[in-house]
């Protein structure tokens, strides 16, 4: 249990009410950009190492265990900020501008590759494409109607 409360210790320390205030309202209005997403890496980046922010969720530890359980690596948190930062401003706002030749400006100045480009815009779309389903679920507030959630989750 301290783990979590040291997790959420520094996840107060780095996120500024705010940004994450305006990062929710996104979120609602499904105008989350690749900039946010840099944000969201940035902040990541302040909270510690992966391996470190992972150790403090409880049950972690028994996944790492298993085969094939996803390992996390900062290098990749790196290439993707990397690979975003290489981008355009109206780019990283409307990421379905990118095309091939766009793809390849990209790959060729945060040194990394094409399909590397190619799997940071793919993962970015699945997100927005939970991130859509997620809003429709009871219970989450959408815009100012209200679901009706159980009786002892109401505030």
């Amino acid at each position: 249990m301290g783990d979590v409360l040291t997790l959420i210790e520094k996840a107060e320390a780095v996120v500024d009410k705010k940004k994450a205030d305006k990062l929710a309202k996104k979120l609602r209005q499904s105008t989350f950009t690749l900039e946010d997403f840099l944000d969201q890496i940035q902040q990541i980046k302040k909270m510690g190492s992966l391996d470190q922010i992972m150790g403090m969720i409880p049950g972690i530890n028994k996944l790492k265990q298993l085969k094939d359980a996803p390992n996390p690596d900062e290098k990749e948190l790196a290439k993707t900020e990397a690979i975003i930062r290489s981008m355009t401003k109206k780019e990283r706002k409307n990421y379905m501008i990118i095309n091939a030749s766009r793809r390849q400006r990209i790959a060729a100045g945060s040194g990394t590759s094409v399909t590397e480009v190619n799997r940071v815009i793919k993962s970015y779309s699945a997100m927005l494409k939970m991130m859509k389903k997620m809003r429709g679920k009871p219970g989450l507030v959408t815009g100012k109607k209200r679901r009706k959630m159980p009786k002892g989750m109401r505030r």
